[in-house]
């Protein structure tokens, strides 16, 4: 919601310079409007071609945002030293920049319904494609990421803005197609992360509170969901604090200690073996991460809010 909002309003800035200031809460009020339709897509089958089409603009727009940023050169009044103004400050941005890294590289639930749908046999398990396709899809990620990590710091240091397509202006046209790119990619996006949470919730509704399964309740439930993180966005579109906080808070779980966990309880392997201190090691960072990049995050947003009006 909040990368949505800020991109169109980056485009709008750019397309139409001589217009009247729009307020960011308009932008991400646009956004969410697309998503209470797209959200009415009853399984992830039916928006393949928005998934499709977001995994496209992926890498479109991280290329332009390396290639446009070496094409400006490096700034002349470039600093590569730390924004911070105390020790303490760095260790809450080294907090924070955790959560940003478990967000960026963290695994999904999705995965697993991915892998659920893959025909599987003792001869051949699904495991096998399937860890096929995590290398190719970490390598892609690392292709989108990393140019853009290391042309961005090298050009702006720490002036460097939380998403670099905001810092950037010319070519006007590129860097306005681009923003357009990071829409298209978030509304998918979106909808990856949303669609599974929808299930769970309808799932409870149905079972739990014996509703009816329907159109209703589908249109109903989703749009709750839509308007609330709208809101959410609106009052909070910190972008950099709520990725560090969401990143160790929502993503650290699932992806660096819940599947230890598991593999653990069902494999049970020997005590103080490979396989065993492995678990036992990621178990411990990804629950040191799970409580400290939050910290890190919510103080960024802490800082963050002292010098924001509200829907402004």
């Amino acid at each position: 919601m909040v990368t949505g909002g800020k991109s169109l309003k980056k485009f709008h800035e750019i397309a139409f310079p001589n217009s009247e200031n729009i307020k960011l809460t308009y932008f991400i009020m646009i956004f969410a409007a697309v998503q209470l339709f797209l959200s009415q897509c009853p399984n992830f089958n039916s928006i393949s071609i928005v998934s499709l089409a977001a995994a496209v603009m992926s890498l479109s727009y991280s290329t332009v945002a390396w290639a446009a940023s070496s094409a400006k050169g490096r700034m002349s009044d470039v600093s590569y030293a730390s924004n911070a103004h105390n020790d303490t400050e760095k260790v809450f941005n080294f907090f924070t920049a955790l959560g940003d890294v478990a967000f960026a590289y963290a695994g999904h639930n999705v995965v697993l319904e991915i892998q659920a749908t893959i025909p599987s046999s003792p001869e051949n398990p699904s495991k096998k494609p399937m860890w096929k396709g995590v290398i190719v899809a970490y390598i892609i990620v690392a292709i989108c990421y990393f140019p853009v990590a290391f042309v961005g710091y090298y050009v702006f240091g720490n002036a460097v803005e939380d998403n670099i397509l905001i810092t950037l202006n010319k070519p006007g046209w590129l860097i306005a197609a681009a923003n357009m790119f990071v829409v298209v990619h978030v509304l998918g996006s979106y909808q990856i992360y949303a669609m599974p949470v929808f299930d769970m919730i309808e799932s409870v509704l149905v079972k739990k509170f014996k509703l009816s399964p329907s159109v209703v309740l589908r249109l109903v439930n989703r749009s709750v969901y839509v308007l609330l993180t709208m809101t959410v966005a609106i009052c909070i579109p910190f972008f950099g604090g709520l990725l560090g906080f969401f990143g160790g808070f929502a993503f650290a779980p699932t992806t660096y200690f819940l599947p230890c966990i598991m593999w653990l309880a069902i494999k049970k392997p020997r005590k103080f073996s490979l396989s065993w201190l492995t678990n036992w090691i990621c178990i411990i960072l990804g629950v040191m991460l799970m409580i400290l990049s939050p910290i890190g995050g919510l103080r960024t947003i802490i800082i963050s809010a002292k010098d924001y009006k509200f829907f402004s």
